[in-house]
């Protein structure tokens, strides 16, 4: 007697006759327990991935209003002072990423020596920015001097980039092979 798995720890019961009409299927259906609605768009199944094309949605993804955060690329070392959200302090070592702006705090983001991992620390909670490269030491105006650090970095680039385009576009004109 050939038996299958009714979805209960252990259970094997013996299948039925199988017919063209009785629409018996051996594997159960796993959907029929889900919310017959739309439910959580997080919550997808497998069949409306990122590779799916449904009637309702476009081919190509759209690209989603730009979000309330403002991410400017901050690249440095710093040891922080860092007070946490009990009021506890403590010595942070700091390859700076980034710097994220957002409402209602600014936080700066980088690899964290102590924890080996990324972390992102709040602007307003760091309470002495020592400047790895220079030496530099920051008690009051943090994210005045971070900024200022993050816009010179980019004009760096885009000067940087400037002329590396232009060396390229000289070099196409000047061997056209």
């Amino acid at each position: 007697m050939t038996g299958f798995f009714s979805g209960k720890a252990g259970t094997i019961h013996a299948r039925p006759p199988k017919s063209s009409t009785d629409g018996w299927n051996p594997m159960p259906d796993r959907a029929a327990d889900l919310p017959a609605g739309p439910g959580n768009p997080h919550m997808m199944s497998m069949s409306h991935n990122a590779f799916s094309v449904s009637k309702g949605r476009p081919a190509r993804p759209v690209e989603s209003p730009p979000g309330p955060w403002r991410t400017l690329p901050l690249d440095g070392r710093f040891d922080l002072v860092y007070e946490d959200a009990t009021g506890a302090w403590s010595n942070r070592s700091l390859s700076a990423r980034e710097l994220k702006l957002g409402p209602g705090r600014t936080l700066l983001g980088g690899i964290d020596a102590r924890r080996g991992g990324y972390r992102g620390f709040r602007v307003d909670r760091i309470r002495r920015l020592t400047d790895g490269a220079t030496g530099e030491r920051i008690e009051t105006g943090i994210l005045d001097q971070l900024l200022r650090r993050a816009e010179g970095q980019r004009r760096a680039d885009a000067m940087r980039i400037r002329r590396q385009t232009g060396a390229r576009r000289r070099a196409t004109i000047a061997d056209p092979a």
